[in-house]
């Protein structure tokens, strides 16, 4: 099958976050499995420009009719890990994609609905019909309107339409007047696509109304949208068109994220050599100057955004030194209140030996932080997915997880989750509260000083998932394909 991938996002050329790698890592493993797959993009100022290979032009002076005039822009084609990408060049004087950041500007809305009209006309002009447009989150959720309501009436009649948010919190609300601007009759859209403003729309409640089918994340936020508020309004939509609605866990890249040749750490190890694990706790240590006795180290890699859970994070730095744990953090903030108060605990705890807090972000470290540490803390109020408590068990560090979104599909407790021994994989949590957080960090804490045998079996246990992109991939296909059975 052809699969054309239309995103704002792609790992590692245009990353601000989840939406970037699972682009990257589904194409990899569609192409893997057989399938000829495309990514389309927009061509940022920003990108990682070194890690796109053959970049030339393959397209000049491409119009698209934007407010009621032709606006010319330019197509390049590039390869990004094995996938051929195409690069949406907007040339007009508004210079879309040249302001040095992928998001944060105030004509966002504007930006990447005319990306979605220049994406679809590409296609159109240059005779790319694939089997399916496989769409994301809102910054491309108008594609699926554009094709229904002008290229298929124009020929472009094969593609299918699937569609995947990432995160139901970002919709994208705009006035009908961006329909118009367009070429879409703002007429056309159907009541249940607007807001109670009637003359405002939503970009994904109209991509969802459109799409042949539309997946989420995971099985279990799958469920939270439609049946409680993290649908974000969305709930009585996504009930109704629940018969092509379902949830697939995002996958992570095994080779990639693979201590056992990992580029980024001097030790290697694997499920069965796990005790070269620990020259890499040793290594970590030594990086962040902590003192070497026989302690665990309880890690948090993440951004520091109220979703994450920063509150208990924060309890969880102080309860995990109180229980005779160390604890590393890795991650930065884009609220400057939160980077404040982050930046007051380091200061308390400046000269605790079991302690460091690294703000920023940097690749390689990240690779070290989770081969050092014994216990990831991922306390999250919500998580469509969640690729740390994978990562983590790929590396041998058993994650203590508040039970939510796709955290609930993948980390199974060692006492209380369902599933069977010799899946379980860490310690979970219901409620977000710092009682919570006690109760599965103080039991994992507890377990790896005195109950050494059992938290090895949950380390093994973890290493032997299968969280790879092959096995999502394939849901997928099976989606793509009976989607073609029903034309």
């Amino acid at each position: 099958m052809h699969i054309v991938m239309l995103s704002s996002e792609c790992s590692p050329i245009a990353k601000v976050g989840g939406l970037a790698d699972v682009v990257i890592g589904l194409s990899k493993s569609l192409q893997e499995q057989g399938h000829q797959v495309n990514i389309i993009l927009p061509k940022y100022d920003c990108m990682q420009y070194d890690q796109i290979f053959d970049l030339q032009t393959v397209y000049y002076d491409l119009p698209v009719m934007y407010r009621g005039e032709w606006h010319v822009n330019d197509v390049m084609s590039g390869v990004v890990e094995g996938i051929k990408c195409y690069f949406i060049d907007a040339k007009w004087y508004k210079h879309f994609f040249n302001r040095g950041k992928i998001y944060g500007e105030s004509d966002d809305i504007d930006r990447f609905a005319f990306f979605s009209k220049a994406a679809m006309e590409f296609m159109f002009k240059v005779n790319i019909e694939p089997d399916i447009i496989h769409s994301h989150d809102w910054t491309t959720a108008l594609v699926n309107i554009l094709q229904r309501e002008i290229y298929y009436k124009e020929g472009m009649n094969k593609p299918r339409l699937v569609y995947t948010v990432h995160n139901f919190a970002h919709q994208g609300i705009a006035h009908e007047s961006v329909l118009d601007d367009l070429g879409v009759g703002s007429y056309l859209i159907p009541q249940e696509c607007r807001e109670n403003d009637h003359s405002i729309f939503n970009f994904m409640k109209t991509a969802v109304v459109y799409a042949d089918y539309i997946t989420t994340v995971s099985p279990n936020y799958a469920n939270e949208v439609q049946l409680t508020e993290k649908g974000m309004g969305l709930q009585y939509l996504l009930n109704k068109y629940h018969h092509k609605f379902s949830g697939i866990i995002n996958g992570i890249d095994s080779e990639y994220w693979n201590p056992k040749d990992d580029k980024y750490l001097s030790d290697h190890y694997d499920v069965d050599s796990v005790d070269k694990k620990y020259k890499n706790k040793e290594a970590l240590r030594e990086k962040f100057w902590l003192r070497n006795e026989y302690k665990p180290i309880v890690a948090v890699v993440s951004r520091l955004v109220q979703q994450k859970g920063v509150d208990l994070i924060k309890h969880g730095i102080f309860y995990s030194l109180s229980q005779g744990a160390q604890f590393v953090l890795l991650g930065s903030s884009p609220n400057p209140q939160i980077s404040q108060e982050f930046a007051e605990v380091k200061e308390l705890l400046n000269d605790n030996p079991d302690c460091h807090l690294e703000f920023g972000f940097n690749e390689a470290l990240s690779h070290l932080v989770y081969a050092g540490a014994d216990i990831i803390l991922i306390p999250s109020l919500f998580e469509p997915c969640g690729l740390t408590q994978l990562i983590g068990m790929r590396y041998g560090t058993v994650p203590v997880a508040r039970l939510t979104g796709g955290l609930a599909d993948t980390v199974y407790d060692v006492e209380y989750g369902r599933a069977p021994e010799a899946k379980r994989n860490g310690y979970t949590f219901i409620d977000a509260t710092k009682p919570g957080v006690e109760f599965a960090l103080g039991r994992a804490i507890h377990d790896w000083f005195e109950e050494p045998k059992q938290f090895r079996k949950l380390i093994k246990n973890g290493m032997k998932s299968d969280f790879s992109w092959e096995a999502s991939a394939k849901k997928y296909v099976k989606i793509y394909k009976y989607l073609h059975s029903q034309m």
